[in-house]
């Protein structure tokens, strides 16, 4: 008998701490599903998911983060159309000012209060409007 996992990511919403309001931070994907996302990728063989965070957000946006708290899980399996991922996501913080490398071909900093940014991948819509709730109402998605 053949046994399949879903695959897991990591998603990280950062917070330019440094940045009047608090913006946030988006990547434009360079490989398909193309479109706008928030940061992250796979969590690697023997890596905590907290460490490929932290990587995925150096490798995409050049900031150190630092990991203010786990936010939610999303494992819809339909949520990636490569494969079945669940993604960790986290919220982090940063100073400076972010540039797009490794698979992000370009980068935006935008706040949520003006709007989620258009073409957003994968279920990254879902995540944001999430993050809205909860930053702004205190109101933790359900399980």
């Amino acid at each position: 008998m053949t046994y399949r996992n879903p695959i897991p990511t990591v998603d990280i919403i950062i917070e330019l701490v440094d940045f009047p309001n608090r913006p946030i931070v988006a990547i434009e994907r360079l490989n398909p599903p193309y479109g706008w996302a928030l940061p992250g990728g796979f969590v690697d063989y023997g890596e905590s998911v907290e460490t490929a965070a932290v990587r995925e957000a150096k490798e995409e946006t050049g900031l150190d983060v630092e990991l203010l708290e786990q936010f939610h899980v999303y494992s819809d399996p339909n949520r990636d159309p490569r494969k079945h991922t669940l993604s960790v996501v986290f919220v982090a913080r940063a100073m400076g000012t972010p540039q797009a490398s490794d698979d992000a071909k370009n980068l935006e900093i935008f706040h949520p209060n003006d709007g989620l940014p258009e073409n957003l991948c994968f279920d990254h819509d879902r995540i944001l409007q999430d993050y809205c709730n909860y930053r702004f109402h205190n109101f933790r998605p359900p399980l």
